[in-house]
C-alpha cells in the first residue's frame, strides 16, 4: 500500500517549511514512528516522523526547497 508523507502543520501560523536533510534515502527501508526528514519552519527545526513501516520509494522535496504545509514530501510503500 502506498502511504504518503505529508509535511505537518506544527503551529497555528505555519503556512511552510524548508527540507533541511533528509535522514533516509530511497530504497531503504523504514519503521513507523522513525524519524525520517529535518524541517526549518518558523525558524525552529522538527522532525517529521514516518508514517508508517515499509520502504521508502520517493522523495518529492529536496533539500533546501520550502514546501507549503500539508504537500505530500515523499512516499512510503508498506509491505
Amino acid at each position: 500500500m502506498r502511504v504518503e508523507v505529508l509535511l505537518p502543520q506544527w503551529g497555528m501560523g505555519m503556512s511552510e517549511g524548508t527540507i533541511s536533510t533528509w535522514l533516509k534515502k530511497v530504497g531503504e527501508r523504514v519503521v513507523e514512528d522513525e524519524p525520517l526528514v529535518d524541517v526549518e519552519a518558523e525558524k525552529v527545526e522538527e522532525t517529521v516522523e514516518a508514517p508508517a513501516t515499509g520502504t521508502l520509494t520517493e522523495i518529492l522535496a529536496a533539500e533546501g526547497e520550502t514546501v507549503d504545509v500539508r504537500a505530500v514530501i515523499a512516499v512510503i510503500e508498506t509491505d
